[in-house]
């Protein structure tokens, strides 16, 4: 058969135009398969941070990583975990705040929930009035309801134990707490690492999940002469509202532990969990947190 010129330029032509093109979705894949490869290491302000996939564990971004540090309110994350982790734990318990409380939080010039005295608080309030607006007043609350011992000085050293204890259940090495709030004496502290790992393992509660996540809430709590009011708190986790995904989980500061901030978001199916620790400012820390996941999430 013959084959004119023409038609050997048609053929010619057709397999140039497909190499052409198999040539240009190649450099596609290769160029972007580079990209992903090289994608910079963010730099951060904070001088610990830490960012792991939640479902698999895999560490997605370390910066100092396993250095201790004081840890601010992000205690209050172990403070949870313990309560929710009590034997017949009834939520709908009611507590009644006590004086004590309240003269804490004016002595130590700490956050507060701003709880009245007399007030009877349940439990499940007390976690709103810890996770929300960081309160102080709350978290001695729930450790002196949920320790054990005949004073209140013994209770609450009691449930620093079980803080301390629930630690060491995870594995974690470079953990200590010695306040139930973060207000610590000196001997207060984690890692990036180990926080992140804490977080992770309280978001495996859904009351803690659904707790985390809320950004305002308005609860009704009984007087202490039987009546009731409502008490109005503002999550200080600022990310529920401006990073896409987001569910959780605390805010901490300090003069010691200076800005830090623990936190969480689902994309795709994927969630990413991490920490920042001693970061310069709220603002620093927020830029800090957003420019790990962003680079954590396209990993």
């Amino acid at each position: 058969m013959k084959i004119g010129i023409k038609g050997i330029n048609r053929v010619s032509a057709t397999a140039t135009v497909a190499l052409t093109a198999g040539a240009v979705i190649a450099g596609s894949v290769f160029a972007s398969t580079a990209q992903a490869a090289t994608l910079p290491t963010p730099t951060i302000t904070a001088a610990g941070g830490y960012v792991m996939n939640d479902g698999t564990a895999k560490t997605l971004y370390s910066k100092a990583a396993d250095t201790r540090r004081s840890t601010g309110s992000t205690t209050k994350i172990m403070t949870a975990k313990v309560v929710l982790a009590q034997k017949n734990l009834n939520l709908d318990s009611k507590v009644t705040i006590q004086k004590a409380y309240s003269d804490y939080i004016v002595a130590k010039g700490a956050s507060s929930a701003h709880l009245i005295v007399g007030d009877k608080v349940t439990v499940r309030q007390l976690l709103y009035g810890l996770m929300l607006p960081s309160g102080c007043d709350a978290a001695y609350a729930l450790a002196d309801k949920y320790g054990t011992g005949t004073t209140r000085a013994a209770r609450v050293k009691s449930f620093v134990g079980k803080m301390n204890a629930s630690a060491k259940s995870l594995g974690l090495t470079n953990t200590h707490f010695d306040s139930f709030d973060g207000i610590g004496n000196g001997s207060n502290y984690s890692t990036p690492r180990d926080l992140t790992k804490i977080a992770s393992s309280a978001m495996k509660n859904s009351t803690f999940r659904t707790v985390v996540k809320t950004k305002s809430t308005k609860q009704k709590v009984t007087t202490k002469t039987g009546g009731y009011r409502y008490m109005s708190w503002s999550n200080t986790n600022a990310m529920l509202s401006s990073y896409s995904g987001a569910i959780g989980v605390k805010t901490g500061s300090g003069p010691t532990a200076k800005y830090c901030l623990v936190f969480a978001a689902t994309r795709n199916g994927k969630t990413v969990i991490g920490t920042v620790l001693a970061s310069t400012s709220a603002t620093t820390r927020t830029a800090d947190m957003k420019k790990i996941m962003d680079y954590s999430f396209q990993k």
